[in-house]
């Protein structure tokens, strides 16, 4: 497949010029600044993860002036990261980001070589398949990171074993799994065996995730959606009661809910 031109970046220079400046800054610092200089992988470790959460939170909040913010701070760490190897001569930033470039291109042969596909479905599985023979993983699972969220590694787990074809072949079957879950899972609730039915409450989390993907819902975002959507609900709950001289642990749950009501009628 011939690679198309790409469009002239009139920008480009100014863009140069912006991570040469970011390079700088990053330089300054850690030669100067006793708390840069002090810092270490695995030091800014949790705040490079908190940071990952505020951009995720901004995304979700479509607020695309934090979303910039929080580009910045990741791209600062990325860069903190690599000054900081730099320093042992293990890697830098030319190393970081060739190895990117190097990857991308490897992982496209259907742009950058000669394999053929016919949509979005073949370009994951060679992905997939491609990065099972880079890393030379025992097992297909082999490169799901053991510290991600339960949500997200269920999600990332079902994706690599639909990459070699061990997948579900349509979302009936899915539903079909997620109520036989349920049933198994309210079966072990109504017998008070608590061990079996936390078993089965992880099974039926995980059919709907499964689910979620035929259906193209991301379930982390989804609840995190709803979680925000409680958040905001509850609050008004809070602050319309007591304008109205009421405590929330004297009222009735009738007396609450009508609050509840009320604010979800409200617009976001």
């Amino acid at each position: 497949m011939p690679i198309a031109k790409s469009k002239p970046d009139t920008n480009r220079s100014a863009k140069l010029a912006a991570f040469d400046r970011l390079l700088t800054v990053m330089d300054e610092l850690r030669e100067n600044c006793p708390w840069d200089m002090k810092q270490t992988l695995q030091s800014i470790r949790h705040l490079t993860i908190e940071e990952t959460y505020e951009l995720s939170d901004a995304i979700l909040e479509n607020d695309l002036e934090e979303v910039r913010k929080e580009i910045g701070d990741i791209m600062l760490h990325m860069v903190f990261y690599s000054r900081i190897a730099s320093e042992t001569n293990h890697f830098d930033v030319a190393d970081v980001l060739n190895g990117i470039c190097e990857k991308l291109i490897h992982r496209h042969p259907h742009i950058y070589g000669d394999t053929e596909v016919k949509d979005e479905k073949e370009v994951k599985e060679n992905w997939e398949k491609l990065k099972l023979k880079e890393k030379g993983n025992v097992s297909v699972l082999g490169g799901v990171p053991k510290s991600l969220p339960a949500m997200v590694k269920a999600m990332r787990i079902q994706e690599k074993a639909r990459g070699v074809g061990f997948d579900w072949d349509n979302q009936n079957q899915v539903w079909d799994k997620v109520h036989e879950e349920l049933d198994e899972f309210k079966a072990e609730v109504e017998k008070g065996d608590e061990e079996k039915a936390r078993d089965e409450f992880g099974d039926l989390l995980f059919s709907l995730v499964n689910y979620s993907r035929f259906v193209n819902i991301d379930p982390e975002e989804a609840l995190e959606r709803t979680n925000k959507k409680f958040i905001k609900r509850f609050q008004y709950l809070e602050t319309e009661s007591k304008k109205d001289g009421k405590t929330l642990g004297e009222m009735t749950l009738e007396e609450m809910d009508k609050y509840w009501e009320k604010a979800k009628t409200i617009k976001k």
